[in-house]
Order: structure tokens, then sequence, then C-alpha cells
């Protein structure tokens, strides 16, 4: 199968046509309008993902844990850490998504000067065909008005070969070789205006096929480059992806050294107060507060002064008299 290119597929058989040229400029104006876009694309995907990085960031500045002790707040540091790593990670994803940005402009760029030189080297041709190309038709028009005014005149002086009248003779003779040499030079022009048209239309077209390779590789580097610029974006975020893994693979190791029976331990020597509970609290009735109030006040008295001494009854003892003794009296006469 014969490949196809656009060399051999934009002409158009009008000569002043640029139909054919036309279609390709503008296909490569819409393919310059899509590189912009993916360029906008990328660009505005990279200040997303620079402002969820930055989100993320002052998020781990909020307090997490800080009331926790030993392993689980390890694992919440850890957490804490790879998240702002993660923040960071997708902060330099913004910055390479810029920079891939930034290849595709310059890219842009680069094609946008080398298609002006060849659009302003054709837009001369074409000037140049055009305007060649209206003065050989007018030559061609010239000429052909001379050959009928050679004609008229040659006609007249062999209508008036018999005439008498040598001055009209003449003078329809001057005429007729007037007009022959008018037509030979108009023949002259125009066969000039054909061959530096013929000249220019040979060296437009080699120029037209000079621009169709220019255009076509152009369109084949734009794809390749595009199509290139899409494959590595998509890999940018699935590296993305695998950083973000690792990253939160570091919070799931850590939290697998989570001990729930450490932690308890921990806080447990950390902290403790005692070991023995309070003694309970008993029913006292009040009256038997009372009576073991006055017993005990009785008892500390009795401890204080010490025991009676037990009376030692004499014969000779008059002072002293005992209960059993019915004449007893404290009264004494």
């Amino acid at each position: 199968m014969k490949e196809s290119n656009f060399k051999d597929n934009f002409w158009s058989t009008e000569i002043t046509s640029t139909a054919g040229y036309d279609t390709l400029i503008q296909h490569l104006n819409g393919g310059k309008k899509t590189c912009k876009e993916i360029e906008d694309f990328i660009k505005a995907r990279a200040s997303i993902e620079e402002k969820y990085g930055k989100e993320l960031l002052n998020l781990t500045k909020k307090n997490c844990g800080q009331c926790e002790l030993n392993t689980l707040k390890r694992a919440l540091d850890v957490f804490k850490l790879q998240i702002e790593n993660v923040g960071q990670s997708h902060i330099h994803l913004a910055q390479s998504l810029r920079d891939e940005a930034k290849r595709l402009e310059d890219f842009r760029e680069k094609q946008k000067e080398a298609r002006k030189k060849v659009e302003q080297h054709m837009e001369s041709f074409h000037k140049q065909k055009a305007s060649l190309y209206k003065k050989t038709m007018e030559s061609k028009k010239t000429y052909e008005q001379k050959c009928r005014d050679k004609e008229d005149a040659e006609q007249a002086l062999n209508r008036n070969t018999n005439t008498s009248n040598a001055k009209q003779q003449e003078k329809l003779y001057a005429k007729s070789l007037q007009t022959k040499a008018a037509s030979e030079e108009a023949d002259r022009t125009y066969q000039q205006n054909v061959a530096t048209l013929a000249k220019t239309i040979d060296e437009w077209q080699k120029e037209h096929m000079r621009s169709c390779e220019i255009f076509e590789n152009h369109e084949v580097e734009r794809i390749n480059t595009l199509r290139n610029a899409l494959w590595t974006n998509v890999n940018q975020h699935s590296q993305q992806c695998v950083t973000n893994d690792e990253l939160y693979e570091e919070v799931r190791k850590s939290l697998e050294q989570c001990s729930i029976k450490k932690d308890l331990e921990y806080f447990i020597d950390l902290r403790k107060t005692g070991n023995n509970p309070p003694a309970p609290i008993l029913y006292e009735n009040f009256y038997n507060v009372q009576k073991s109030a006055l017993f005990s006040q009785t008892s500390v008295n009795a401890c204080r002064r010490g025991t009676l001494p037990t009376p030692v009854k004499s014969e000779n003892d008059s002072l002293y008299a005992t209960v059993e003794d019915i004449n007893y009296s404290a009264v004494r006469y």
C-alpha cells in the first residue's frame, strides 16, 4: 500500500488556488491550539498538586495525639511525618509538571518560529505566482488583440489592393506593418510571461512540496511530543501514587509496632499512685459512739490518776468505818 504524504495530497488544479496549503495551515493551527490546551491543562494540574501539598503541610501542624504515650505516640508521630512527606512529594510533583509544561511551551514556540519562516516564504510565492499569472493573462489578451488588429489590417490592405488611391494604399500598408510588429511584440511579451510564470510555478511547486514535508515532519514531531508528554504525565502521577504508598507503608509499619499491652504497662509504670485501696467505711451508731467516747474518757482519767487504794480497817482507827457498820455516820458529834 502506498504511503500517504502531505506533498501528494494537498494540491489544486486551479493555478491560483491555495486550498491545499490553506487546509494544511488550518490543521497546523489546530495542532498548535492543542499543544497550548495540554500545556495549560498540565499547569492547572500542577497548581492543584501544589495547593494540595501545602494544605497537607498545614494539616500536619495541627495537634494530633499530643496526650498519647509510648508506642501509639510513636505511631502517631510517624503518621504525621509521612503525611508531611506526602505533602512535600506533591509539591515536588507540581514542579515536575511545570517543568514538563515549560518543555511543551518551548516546543510550541520552536515550531511556531520554524513555521513562520516557511509561511512567509510561501506567502511570497503565492503573491508572486498570482501577480505573474495576472500579468500573463493580461499579456495574452493583449497578444490576442494585437493579432486581431493585425488580421484586420491585412484584410483591409488586401481589399484595397486594386484601388487607384496610392496614398490610402500606402497608409493601409503601414498600418499592416505596425500591427504586425505590435502583435509580434505582444507575442514575445506573452511568451516571456508564460515562461516566467512556468518557472515561478515550478519553483512554487517545489517549495510547496518542501513546505508539505516540513509541515508533515512538524506534525510527526508534534504528535510524538504530545504523546510522550502525556505518557510522562501519567507516569509522574503513577510514581506519585507509588511514593505515597511507600510513605503510608511507613505508617503501617509503625502501627504494627504499636502494642496495646506495652502502652498500658508504660502508662501504669509512669503514673501509678499506689497499690492499696482505701479502708472500707463502716456504719457507726450515734449512741454507741457517745458511750464509747465516755468510756474512753474515763479510762483515760483512770489511767492518768492511778487506781484508788483500798481502805484498810484497823481496830484503833476511828476515822474510818465500813458500810456494814449500821452505826456509821459521816457526821461526828
